[in-house]
């Protein structure tokens, strides 16, 4: 682990000199991807803005931003890519007791261990709270039966950011539990789902008497509802494919195992840009297609465009935030909102652009094909990782200061609300 001194005093020139004497020293073409990630962890220039007591350097945001350069200019790699890094790390950091952090840190930097997110249910997506997966205690271990759905990388992950019900005689918010969940149990099955889009991304996970140790909690006992939202919150932010430590295209044994890692990953969402509507392409298809000049066709590209634009400004600010430090808040729903809008009306403008074409697949369609699968993949982009409806109630009320909507099972112990089972 890191033992630097503390960063208080870091500067731009003296943490590019430092990172640039470090990858000088350490930095070598022919290393193995796991060792060298083991020096990146160790040394904190991984993570370089979490804590140097968890393999970190303590330095800000932008002077983070120096020594990503520096890894860039010298083709060195950073952490693996992934949910781990995404997600659970930044939790982990913000709710996980001192010993969780420094058994389950190092690991996602060094990618040994891959994570996933098991919050939905079968009748509890956007109401997570009410959410029925269910654990107790047995001596040091928790107990858990229940199944969750649309989780990613399920069947490869090691551990699962798992949000289970550990007290149903208290309202539905309270009695919720986060545990860094091992998934590597013969109690755990895995089932992959076939999506429209002729896709299976997603998985269901099927959980029978699985274990966990007491220790693997994150936060409180009862205390996970507070712990999911900075998860989400994270979530909100991501955009397709930015997960963090992509590989700069390095030369070197290390960096082609990270970019054939990364390639293997990403695969699981190709579909994604399709997934956002593929704005980029509705101008060509519809110069493509003489439509161009078109007024109500130049009428729905210019709302495309400003859609756009709109989204690009609000990930701007949030951008500044995170530079300022200040940590993921209702601006992610803000973007999440914008990026369902702008799935929507690219779905609309393809549709006026491609007609009944563009319900037809392969090399003579309109994109090869893309159109048609952008057409039956962004509905998609309104539900995944919070619907817009949800996004608006967190806007109107923690941005707006509208009064919440009325709830009549917020109080009651959960045992006495209506579920879906």
């Amino acid at each position: 682990m890191a033992s630097t001194s503390s960063n208080e005093a870091a500067t731009e020139e003296s943490v590019r000199a430092e990172v640039h004497d470090w990858l000088a020293d350490h930095w070598n073409s022919d290393i193995s991807l796991h060792e060298w990630r083991g020096l990146i962890a160790d040394s904190g220039w991984g993570c370089p803005t979490w804590p140097i007591e968890f393999y970190g350097r303590g330095l800000s945001p932008d002077l983070s931003n120096v020594v990503a350069d520096e890894f860039r200019k010298a083709g060195a790699v950073g952490p693996a890519i992934g949910v781990g890094m995404a997600l659970a790390a930044p939790t982990l950091l913000a709710h996980a007791p001192a010993d969780l952090k420094r058994r389950l840190l190092r690991e996602i930097i060094t990618g040994e261990n891959t994570w996933c997110q098991l919050f939905s249910e079968p009748g509890n997506g956007s109401d997570l709270a009410g959410l029925t997966t269910r654990a107790w205690r047995d001596g040091d271990e928790w107990i858990v039966n229940g199944q969750k759905v649309w989780t990613t990388g399920a069947h490869h992950a090691a551990y699962g950011m798992l949000l289970a019900r550990t007290d149903w005689d208290i309202p539905k918010h309270q009695g919720i539990t986060f545990f860094a969940f091992p998934m590597e149990q013969a109690e755990i099955e895995v089932r992959p789902l076939q999506q429209m889009n002729y896709r299976s991304s997603f998985n269901e996970v099927f959980i029978a008497e699985a274990r966990v140790p007491h220790n693997n909690i994150v936060g409180e006992v009862n205390g996970g509802w507070k712990v999911a939202l900075t998860t989400l919150a994270h979530e909100r932010n991501l955009s397709a494919g930015a997960f963090g430590g992509i590989p700069f295209g390095g030369k070197g044994k290390a960096a082609q195992e990270a970019i054939s890692e990364a390639a293997a990953y990403m695969k699981t969402y190709d579909w994604y840009p399709q997934r956002a509507g593929r704005p980029d392409l509705v101008p060509l298809q519809a110069k493509e297609a003489g439509l161009n000049t078109d007024p109500i066709i130049r009428q729905e590209l210019a709302k495309l465009y400003s859609l756009q634009r709109t989204s690009q400004w609000n990930v701007q600010r949030a951008r500044a935030a995170r530079k300022m430090g200040r940590p993921p808040g209702p601006e992610g729903s803000l973007s999440k909102l914008c990026a369902s809008n702008i799935a929507r009306a690219s779905n609309d403008a393809h549709s006026h652009v491609a007609g009944a074409h563009g319900m037809l697949t392969g090399p003579d369609s309109p994109a090869s094909g893309t159109v048609a699968e952008v057409l039956i993949s962004t509905p998609a982009a309104s539900i995944a990782g919070g619907t817009d409806q949800i996004q608006r109630n967190i806007i109107g009320e923690r941005v707006l200061g509208l009064p919440k909507e009325p709830q009549i099972d917020a109080d009651l112990p959960f045992r006495d609300v209506r579920t879906n089972k």
